[in-house]
């Protein structure tokens, strides 16, 4: 009898042996179902999550870092241009800058010899006035009435060569158009001066092309071309004519 109830033991418990392996295979295939979903959950990651991968001891760069490389190498490049812009224009106050300073010193000081003409060329882009300036009207040597400068020569040469030699100065032999001028003139020396007047083809003409208007003759004019300033007479009748060909002093004339 206890041999069939050992051996009936032992069947059931190899009945219960049997019916509980199924429940572990069963088991072990959802658990294995689970890692399965897991493993696709990681292989299916969005797109937009990146890791850094090495190769040896150096980083792979992944998308983003070429993008965050990007963003920096474009604000290197505009922090370059704007640098670059202001010191541009640093240079350029700078250079204004002494300009406007050389400016207003080169004729501030009328005792340094500063003359308007050389004002005008040194400056030739701005509108200059004595006035603003403080420079003399006119170079060392030339006499100042109204907007004019006057120059009487201390030498003698043709009218020809004093034409010539007026133009070199930038202005022309003397041309009077009033009678303030005439008598400026007049009292200034007493030696006899060429003046800018001509005749051509019977008809007395400024250097500048004006047909003679005005005149102070000493007399009628005589067969003689040119005309002549004489300091030794009164200012209402001192012109006289000459040959142009003839030797005296001359007055030129620069307009400012």
């Amino acid at each position: 009898m206890e041999m069939q109830e050992i051996s009936i033991e032992t069947e059931k418990d190899k009945g219960q042996e049997e019916a509980t392996e199924p429940k572990l295979e069963v088991k072990t295939e959802a658990l294995e179902e689970v890692k399965s979903s897991e493993y696709e959950k990681l292989q299916s990651a969005s797109e937009d999550i990146y890791s850094e991968a090495y190769f040896g001891d150096a980083p792979l760069k992944t998308k983003a870092g070429k993008q965050s490389e990007g963003n920096v190498r474009l604000y290197r490049t505009g922090c370059f241009l704007l640098i670059t812009i202001c010191l541009v224009l640093l240079l350029v106050v700078m250079i204004l800058g002494v300009k406007l300073q050389t400016g207003s010193t080169v004729c501030a000081e009328t005792e340094r010899g500063c003359s308007y003409e050389q004002c005008k060329d040194r400056f030739p882009s701005i509108q200059l006035r004595p006035e603003d300036l403080g420079c003399q009207r006119c170079s060392d040597g030339w006499l100042t009435y109204g907007r004019s400068c006057f120059y009487l020569s201390t030498y003698r040469l043709t009218w020809d060569e004093s034409v010539n030699n007026c133009t070199s100065r930038g202005g022309s032999l003397a041309v009077i158009t009033s009678q303030e001028v005439q008598v400026f003139l007049t009292e200034k020396e007493t030696q006899y001066y060429w003046i800018g007047l001509r005749k051509r083809e019977s008809t007395w003409a400024w250097v500048n092309g004006t047909v003679l208007q005005k005149s102070y003759w000493q007399e009628k004019p005589q067969s003689q071309d040119c005309g002549i300033l004489s300091g030794k007479n009164p200012p209402e009748k001192n012109w006289i004519t000459a040959s142009c060909q003839s030797n005296t002093y001359f007055i030129c004339q620069v307009m400012f």
